[in-house]
């Protein structure tokens, strides 16, 4: 993939888990790299556990990476003190 294609994957996937997860977000560079990170444990998770998904392309990597960007911010949530995740 060339850098514009995973700046646009990354903003994506990181505005949307921003607001599954909720919360006041990161600001456009914070929601790009949340969103390249989570490209890449949505990745690994899909591939650990052996998930494929019935599409392809560029829907099917926004979907992977926002996947693995909701498991990074909830992560982070858990980990940051101070936060508690919604009930």
């Amino acid at each position: 993939m060339d850098v514009l294609t995973w700046l646009i994957v990354g903003l994506v996937a990181g505005l949307l888990a921003g607001a599954v997860v909720g919360g006041i977000g990161y600001g456009l560079i914070g929601d790009i790299i949340v969103g390249i990170i989570g490209a890449v444990i949505g990745g690994w998770l899909f591939s650990t556990l052996g998930i494929h998904l019935p599409f392809g392309g560029l829907p099917a990597t926004i979907a992977v990476a926002f996947v693995g960007a909701v498991v990074l911010l909830l992560l982070i949530r858990a980990i940051k003190p101070g936060s508690r995740l919604r009930k």
